[in-house]
């Protein structure tokens, strides 16, 4: 059934659909009539209170869950509230500070994106979620040291000032000499570029014969640039962390709904991929239920919003996932600015 649009309903039945839908969002409880009529906010009797119920259950914004209960939004009640009538509450300024701190700790950019998906998930109170930026960084030296005749260690060092190391395994003995001048030739060729664009150079110049490296150093800068390039294709799309928050005492009740989001979850691939068609966004996405085919079974939500390097180009998205009765007026918001906050890190 299509929903209609807000403007088509009256004044009292949009303020009872409001009232429904926040009380749901914030107890995870269907309302009922005699709640909405002891609050005093409507002035109107239960009987009245249950007519509109009705009407607004016809219409296909409310349901009722069970016989005599009260009334809960479904997926297109959640809809028309979030894109019609939700009021969003801007983050204060303790929740901006403790944000900011967090995210500006030292360290290299993947333990911001552990920070940042660690605060998503506490704020939230469900599972924060961002996805690994898809540019590589910029390189500025990469040395080989020799641990063994028959092992060296890798370090490579981003313009960032980002340190990571990689342990390689030598085909046979090789002399410092030819580490040192593997390592100086491949620093030469990686300075101010990413690993794929040095690569495609240093290749091109050792299948053209125009290196002066022995064959030693050959098979050095081969192996070094093979360590990374495999490591580059094995890490993660998606950083997720909060999962246990989604089996809280409501979750419980639907067991099987919980169980298949966190099926959804572990196959990180398919939800990167709804987290990415977020990138082209203007601003915040919202993703409910069954509106998207991965969440069918699930009845889940995603709240995601894109991040941007200081060119304002986006490299990835960040995002909240939880089930449909998320606080969307508090966590929207609180991605948008976290959004923006990451990508003050991202050069």
């Amino acid at each position: 059934m299509q929903t209609p649009p807000v403007t088509e309903l009256s004044t009292r039945a949009r303020e009872i659909f409001r009232l429904v839908v926040e009380g749901y969002l914030t107890s995870g409880q269907p309302v009922g009539s005699k709640t909405l009529a002891s609050d005093g906010a409507l002035n109107l009797s239960p009987a009245s209170i249950r007519s509109v119920l009705a009407e607004l259950e016809g219409l296909g914004l409310l349901a009722a869950p069970h016989t005599s209960a009260g009334r809960m939004p479904t997926e297109g009640g959640l809809r028309l509230f979030v894109d019609g009538m939700m009021q969003v509450a801007e983050p204060s300024d303790a929740e901006r500070q403790a944000i900011e701190r967090r995210l500006s700790a030292p360290g290299p950019i993947e333990a911001a994106l552990e920070a940042t998906s660690a605060i998503l998930s506490d704020i939230s109170g469900a599972a924060g979620m961002v996805m690994v930026p898809r540019r590589e960084p910029r390189l500025a030296q990469l040395s080989l040291v020799p641990l063994s005749p028959d092992r060296a260690l890798a370090v490579l060092v981003g313009e960032d000032g980002g340190i990571e190391n990689r342990v390689i395994t030598l085909s046979s003995p090789v002399m410092a000499s030819a580490l040192e001048q593997a390592s100086n030739y491949i620093t030469a060729r990686l300075n101010g570029r990413t690993l794929a664009q040095a690569a495609a150079a240093m290749r091109a110049e050792l299948a053209n014969g125009r290196s002066q490296l022995d064959e030693a150093s050959r098979d050095l800068v081969e192996r070094g640039l093979a360590v990374w390039s495999e490591d580059a294709a094995r890490r993660p799309v998606l950083i997720v962390r909060g999962q246990a928050n989604l089996l809280d005492e409501t979750a419980l009740s639907d067991i099987d709904r919980v169980r298949s989001l966190l099926d959804d979850l572990e196959s990180k691939q398919s939800v990167a991929e709804l987290l990415d068609s977020a990138r082209d966004a203007d601003s915040t996405r919202i993703f409910i239920g069954s509106e998207n085919r991965l969440f069918a079974l699930s009845g889940s939500s995603i709240i995601a919003s894109p991040y941007r390097d200081r060119e304002g180009k986006v490299v990835g998205v960040l995002g909240v996932i939880g089930p449909t009765r998320l606080n969307y007026a508090r966590v929207v918001p609180i991605v948008d600015f976290t959004a923006q906050s990451l990508g003050k890190l991202i050069g």
